[in-house]
C-alpha cells in the first residue's frame, strides 16, 4: 500500500520590512520651505480664501463705482454761441485754445470728462490692489501663527514620538489644554508607550533569565562530556559516544548564543560609538582564515576606510557571519571577496562568493530563522540557521539594511548598506 504523500509545511509569511531611515534623527530635506507640511497647507487655505474673498469684494466694489460714475456720462453743461466760460483749471488745456467754436468746445469737454473718469478707475484699481496685497501679507502671516499654535501638540508628539524611536520608552506626550481631539490622540499614545514599555521590558527580563538558564546546564553538560573523554579508560565505543554528544552540546550552544543576540540586536542600538567597517571586516576575514584555507577557498578584496556609528561587537557579527557563511556555502577552489567603502551619508560592506547557483526566488528565504535554500544548506556542520537572520537584525537594529543578489555563475552578493 503506497504512503501517503507528507503535505508540505505552510509557507512562513515575509516578515514586513522595517524602516531603512534612522528615526532618531529628522528627515533632512534640501528645501524645508517647499516641504508641503500641514502647517503650510493650512496656511494657505486661509490665506488663499482671503485672497479669494478680497478679489471678489475688490471686483464688486470696481463695478459700482464704474457704474456710478457711467450714470450721466454726458456733461452737465452745453456751450452754446454767445455764452461766455472761463477755463480755470488745466485738467483740459485743449479748452484753452483761441477761436473754438461752442461744439470743438464741447467735444473737448466730453472728451475730457471720459479721460478724468478713467483715471479714477485706474486709481481706485491700483489702490485697492496695493491695499489688498498688504492686507493678504498680513492674513497670511497670521494664518501662519495661527496654524503654528494649532498645531503645536502635534509638533510636541511628534518629537516625543522621535525620542521614543530611540529606545527611551520612558518619554510621555502628557500634553494639556482642553480635552479636545489631541488630547484625546497624546492619551491614547501615552496609553500606548506604557503597554509598549512593559513589553520590552519583560522581553529583556526574559532574555536575561534565558540567557542563565539555558547556558548553565549546556556548561556543565559540556564539562562532564569532557571530564569523561579526559578518561583514558573509557572504550572506544564511549569515546564516540561521547564525542557524538559533546558536537551536539556544541551545537545547542551555538544554538542558544544566536537565538539571544537575535532577541538583542532587534532592538534599537543606544550606545554608539565610531566604528570602521574596513576594522571589523579584516577581523572577520581573520576569524574565518584558517576555515577557508581547510576548504580551499581563497579570501580576497580591497576594503576602504568606512565609519559608521554603532556597536562594534554586533557589527563585527555582521561581517564574521556573512563570512563563514560565504566560506562554508561554497565550491573547492572557490573565492570570497569582502569590500567595504564609503559613500555620501552610507557605509557599504559587500561580501561576494562563488558557489552552487541560488534561484532569484529563493533569496528572501535564507534571511528567516532556521530557513535553508536547498539540502545542501542542512548539514549540521554548518551552523544552525541563524547566521543570515541575526545579520538583519543587527542591520535594522543599526537603521541599516541587507540585500542579498545571485551571482551569475553560482554564489551570492550580500551588500550591507549602514547610515554614517
Amino acid at each position: 500500500m503506497p504512503t501517503p504523500a507528507t503535505p508540505a509545511p505552510p509557507a512562513t509569511p515575509p516578515t514586513p520590512p522595517k524602516p531603512t531611515w534612522d528615526p532618531r534623527q529628522p528627515v533632512v530635506r534640501p528645501f524645508p520651505w517647499l516641504r508641503p507640511t500641514i502647517r503650510i497647507r493650512l496656511t494657505l487655505l486661509y490665506g488663499g480664501m482671503f485672497l479669494m474673498a478680497g478679489v471678489l469684494l475688490l471686483t464688486i466694489i470696481y463695478l459700482l463705482a464704474a457704474n456710478a460714475l457711467s450714470v450721466g456720462s454726458e456733461p452737465l453743461i452745453k456751450l452754446i454761441e454767445g455764452s461766455k466760460v472761463e477755463v480755470t483749471s488745466g485738467a483740459c488745456p485743449e479748452l484753452k485754445a483761441p477761436g473754438l467754436t461752442p461744439g470743438q468746445a464741447n467735444d473737448i469737454l466730453s472728451t475730457c470728462m471720459g479721460h478724468q473718469r478713467q483715471g479714477a478707475l485706474e486709481g481706485l484699481l491700483r489702490r485697492s490692489l496695493l491695499a489688498l496685497l498688504g492686507l493678504a501679507v498680513i492674513a497670511f502671516a497670521f494664518g501662519y501663527a495661527m496654524a503654528g499654535r494649532v498645531l503645536s501638540p502635534l509638533g510636541k508628539m511628534t518629537r516625543t514620538a522621535r525620542r521614543v524611536a530611540g529606545t527611551d520608552l520612558s518619554r510621555r506626550i502628557e500634553l494639556g489644554g482642553p480635552d479636545d481631539e489631541l488630547k484625546e490622540l497624546s492619551d491614547t499614545f501615552d496609553e500606548m508607550l506604557d503597554r509598549l514599555e512593559r513589553a520590552f521590558t519583560a522581553q529583556q527580563r526574559f532574555v536575561a533569565n534565558a540567557s542563565h538558564e539555558l547556558r548553565t546546564p549546556l556548561a556543565i553538560n559540556r564539562t562532564l562530556l569532557e571530564v569523561h573523554l579526559s578518561d583514558p579508560g573509557a572504550s572506544p565505543e564511549l569515546q564516540q559516544l561521547g564525542k557524538t554528544l559533546l558536537a551536539t552540546n556544541e551545537r545547542s550552544e551555538q544554538l542558544v548564543e544566536g537565538l539571544l543576540l537575535l532577541a538583542r540586536s532587534d532592538n534599537e542600538i543606544v550606545d554608539r560609538k565610531p566604528v570602521d567597517l574596513a576594522e571589523v571586516a579584516s577581523q572577520a576575514l581573520d576569524q574565518a582564515r584558517a576555515e577557508a584555507q581547510g576548504k580551499g577557498v581563497e579570501l580576497r578584496g580591497t576594503r576602504e576606510p568606512a565609519v559608521v556609528q554603532g556597536n562594534g561587537v554586533l557589527l563585527e557579527r555582521i561581517a564574521l557571519n556573512l563570512v563563514q557563511n560565504a566560506v562554508r556555502y561554497n565550491t573547492p577552489d572557490g573565492w570570497v571577496e569582502v569590500t567595504t567603502r564609503s559613500l555620501p551619508g552610507q557605509a557599504l560592506l559587500v561580501v561576494e562568493n562563488t558557489g552552487p547557483i541560488v534561484p532569484a526566488y529563493e533569496v528572501d528565504n535564507i534571511f528567516e530563522p532556521f530557513r535553508r535554500l536547498r539540502t545542501e544548506r542542512t548539514g549540521s556542520d554548518k551552523g544552525v540557521g541563524l547566521g543570515l537572520s541575526i545579520v538583519r537584525s543587527v542591520a535594522r537594529a543599526h537603521g541599516g539594511r541587507i540585500t542579498a543578489e545571485p551571482r551569475e555563475g553560482g554564489g551570492l552578493i550580500m551588500r550591507v548598506v549602514l547610515p554614517t
